[in-house]
């Protein structure tokens, strides 16, 4: 299978929320392909909905640092540093989500 198709299939994982099935497939198509931001924010997707904590943030901060402009990794950043128990860490990372979307 190509990239292309791995990163379908774990996008199908997702989207039936089979998030540990997904962040099995996805996390090789990101090493893969590191510069792929699309593919790392789902598998950090799939990592917060999978409750692997750890994982989602050093993925959504490898995003951030690429792409500080990605607004839903601010959020999922910030929301995922408040389940990780930091909510000091977590209130720059909401407050700049919704300065970028006006919330």
């Amino acid at each position: 299978m190509t990239l292309a198709e791995e990163y379908e299939r774990g996008r199908l994982f997702f989207d039936s929320e089979d998030y540990i099935g997904s962040a099995r497939i996805l996390a090789p198509v990101v090493a893969s392909a590191p510069e792929n931001l699309a593919a790392r924010l789902l598998l950090a997707r799939a990592y917060y909905h999978s409750a692997q904590l750890g994982r989602a943030e050093a993925e959504l901060r490898v995003i951030l640092e690429r792409d500080p402009a990605e607004e839903y990794a601010c959020l999922l950043l910030g929301r995922t540093l408040q389940r990780r128990n930091r909510p000091k860490e977590a209130e720059p990372y909401l407050r700049l989500h919704a300065a970028m979307t006006g919330g």
